[in-house]
C-alpha cells in the first residue's frame, strides 16, 4: 500500500489577467521506504503540487480545483486547516530550497529545532533538547552542543541545510518532502546532502518526495521519477526506464540538456593574455586578528581566445580571484598583467578606459540588474558611458545586441522583474558584450538555472566566444559544466591553486587529492 497516493490533482491561480492552471490532473504515489522524485523546469508545477498537499499555497489567489491525496488513511485535500496543522511538521515534514530564508535569523539553532516538538506536544523541553543534540550529530554537525547555541548566519550553506534536515526529521515523520534541497550547494556539499537524505531515509524507513529540476541529481537516489511539464505529468517510471528508455519528447529534452562531459579539444597555439603573478587578496576580520586569505599567492595565466574554467567549493576564492583580475576588489599584493599592461598601476581614468576591454557576468542577474531600468536603458548605459555609439545610432546598436543574445526586440521596454531567470541572464550577457570586450569573467552564470535553460546559455556563450573572439574566465562549482565549456581548468582550494591543466587531462588524470574528491562528487554517474 502506498504511503501517499495523489489522484487527478488540479491547482489554479486567479490573477488580473485571468486564471492560470498551474497543475492539471496529475497523479503519482510515494511508496513506503522509497524516494519518488518530481522533475521539471521552473513553472512546471512540481513545487505547487507539493505545497497544495499541505495547504501551503495562498488562497486566494491559489485554489485546489480537484483531486485527492490519500495519506495514512486520510485525504489531505479534505482536511480542515486545524487538522492539517496536526499533520504538517509531525507526520509530514518539509525541507525547503533556501535554508537561510526558512531559518529565523533571530533565534538560536537549538530553539528552532525543539520548537516543532513543543508545538506538537511530543516532548518536554529537556527531552526535546536531548533529541535535538542527537539529531544534529546524526546529520553531521560537528560539536552539536555548541551548534545548539549558534545562529543561522554562523553556518555555511551546507551546514544550514543539514540543520533544516534535522528540523524536518525531529518529529520522526513518515513522509519527507524535499524541495530543491541541493540547488545552491557546491558539488561536494550537494553529494553529502544527497547521501545524507538517502541514508536517513533508509535508516528511518520513511518515504521521500524529492523535488528537483536536475535529472542528474536524482538519478543516484530516486526509486521512482515523475516528469512534469507545464502542469502535466508527461512520464514516470524507474530511473532505468527514464534514463535508458525515455518516451516523451520533453523527458528526452531534459536528458539531452545534461552537460555531456565532453571536453573541447586542446589548442596549444594560444599566447598569454592575462597573467596573475603571486596574487594575494586578503580581507580583515572583526572576529580575528588573522586576515581571511581569500586568494593566497596564486600565479595563473589565461591565454588569448581560451576559456579557463575556475572550480572549487564556496569559500575557495574563485569569485574573489575573478574580481581581483578586473580590480573590482582591491588586491593585497602581487601583479596582474592584462595584454602587457600592469593593471595595479593604472589610475582611475586609465582603468576606466581599460574596463571597456574587460567585463563581468554576475551569478544573479536579478541582483546585478537595476530594477528601475528597462532592457533598453540597461544596454544603453555602457554604450553611452564609453562613447561607443552616439544617440543617433543607439537604437540600432541595442537591437543588434538583443539579436545576438537571443532576446526579442519587443522586450526592449520591459523591466527585469518581467523576465524569467534565463532571459535575465541573457540581458546581463548583452550588457557585458555592449563594449565589445576582449575578456569576460563569467561568475557562476548558470548555477541557478534549469538544466535546459543552462544548456541554452552555455551554447550562447560558446557561440559568442567564437563570434567575438572572447577570452573568458568561467567560474563555477559545477564540474560537468566546466568540462563542457572550458579549454583548461584551474582548481582552487582555500585560496590556493591546487592544479591547472588541459580540461581532458584534469578530468581524466587529476593529480591533486582535492580535485579527485571534487570529481568523485559529480552527480549522475550511474545515469551516464
Amino acid at each position: 500500500m502506498s504511503l501517499l497516493t495523489v489522484n487527478d490533482l488540479s491547482v489554479s491561480f486567479v490573477t488580473r489577467n485571468g486564471t492560470t492552471k498551474a497543475v492539471q490532473n496529475i497523479s503519482f504515489s510515494v511508496e513506503p521506504k522509497s524516494i519518488t522524485a518530481i522533475i521539471g523546469e521552473s513553472g512546471s508545477g512540481k513545487s505547487v503540487s507539493c505545497y497544495a498537499l499541505l495547504g501551503l499555497i495562498p488562497q486566494p489567489p491559489g485554489r485546489v480545483d480537484s483531486g485527492s491525496a490519500h495519506f495514512d488513511g486520510r485525504d489531505l485535500l479534505a482536511l480542515s486547516e486545524r487538522e492539517l496543522r496536526g499533520v504538517r511538521g509531525s507526520d509530514i515534514a518539509m525541507i525547503f530550497q533556501d535554508p537561510m530564508t526558512c531559518l529565523n535569523p533571530y533565534m538560536r539553532i537549538g530553539e528552532q529545532l525543539i520548537e516543532p516538538l513543543l508545538v506538537h506536544g511530543v516532548a518536554d523541553k529537556t527531552t526535546a533538547t536531548a533529541r535535538a543534540v542527537a539529531l544534529l550529530d546524526e546529520v553531521g554537525i560537528r560539536n552539536p552542543e555548541s551548534a545548539m547555541n549558534a545562529y543561522p548566519f554562523e553556518f555555511s550553506g551546507g551546514m544550514r541545510q543539514r540543520v533544516m534536515i534535522a528540523m524536518a526529521l525531529i518529529t520522526e515523520p513518515k513522509l519527507l518532502i524535499a524541495d530543491e534541497p541541493t540547488t545552491a550547494l557546491d558539488v561536494t556539499i550537494q553529494a553529502q546532502i544527497l547521501r545524507l537524505i538517502k541514508s536517513l531515509q533508509e535508516k528511518r524507513d520513511i518515504g521521500v518526495l524529492f523535488i528537483s529540476h536536475d535529472l542528474a541529481v536524482v538519478s543516484d537516489i530516486a526509486d521512482q521519477i515523475v516528469v512534469m511539464e507545464k502542469g502535466h505529468v508527461v512520464e514516470q517510471g524507474s530511473p532505468t526506464d527514464i534514463f535508458s528508455g525515455a518516451q516523451h519528447p520533453y523527458t528526452q529534452k531534459l536528458l539531452a540538456a545534461i552537460p555531456s562531459g565532453e571536453a573541447p579539444p586542446a589548442d596549444t597555439s594560444r599566447t598569454p593574455f592575462i597573467t596573475a603573478s603571486n596574487l594575494k587578496t586578503y580581507f580583515t576580520s572583526e572576529n580575528s586578528d588573522e586576515p581571511v586569505k581569500a586568494v593566497d599567492d596564486v600565479s595563473l595565466t589565461i591565454n588569448r581566445g581560451e576559456v579557463l574554467g575556475l572550480v572549487g567549493e564556496s569559500g575557495s576564492g574563485k569569485s574573489t580571484f575573478g574580481r581581483s583580475l578586473l580590480r573590482l576588489t582591491p588586491i593585497t599584493s602581487g601583479k596582474i598583467a592584462f595584454d602587457g599592461v600592469n593593471v595595479g598601476e593604472l589610475d582611475r581614468g586609465s582603468l576606466k578606459t581599460l574596463r571597456r576591454r574587460m567585463q563581468m557576468i554576475f551569478q544573479d542577474p536579478y541582483a546585478s540588474l537595476n530594477p528601475r531600468m528597462t532592457v533598453y536603458d540597461t544596454l544603453a548605459e555602457p554604450l553611452l558611458l564609453h562613447k561607443i555609439v552616439d544617440r543617433s545610432n543607439l537604437d540600432a546598436a541595442i537591437k543588434s545586441l538583443m539579436d545576438n543574445v537571443g532576446l526579442s526586440r519587443a522586450f526592449a521596454k520591459k523591466y527585469p522583474h518581467e523576465f524569467s531567470g534565463g532571459q535575465r541572464q541573457r540581458i546581463a550577457i548583452g550588457r557585458a558584450l555592449a563594449t565589445k570586450p576582449e575578456f569576460i569573467v563569467a561568475d557562476e552564470p548558470v548555477s541557478a538555472l534549469d538544466v535546459t535553460i543552462q544548456a541554452q546559455i552555455l551554447d550562447l556563450l560558446k557561440d559568442l566566444k567564437d563570434e567575438y573572439g572572447l577570452t573568458m574566465l568561467f567560474v563555477s562549482h559545477d564540474l560537468a559544466v566546466i568540462r563542457q565549456i572550458a579549454d583548461r581548468v584551474a582548481v582552487l582550494y582555500h585560496g590556493k591553486l591546487e592544479e591547472v591543466g588541459e580540461t581532458a587531462s584534469v578530468f581524466n588524470t587529476p593529480t591533486s587529492d582535492y580535485t579527485k574528491r571534487l570529481l568523485a562528487a559529480i552527480p549522475g554517474k550511474t545515469a551516464a
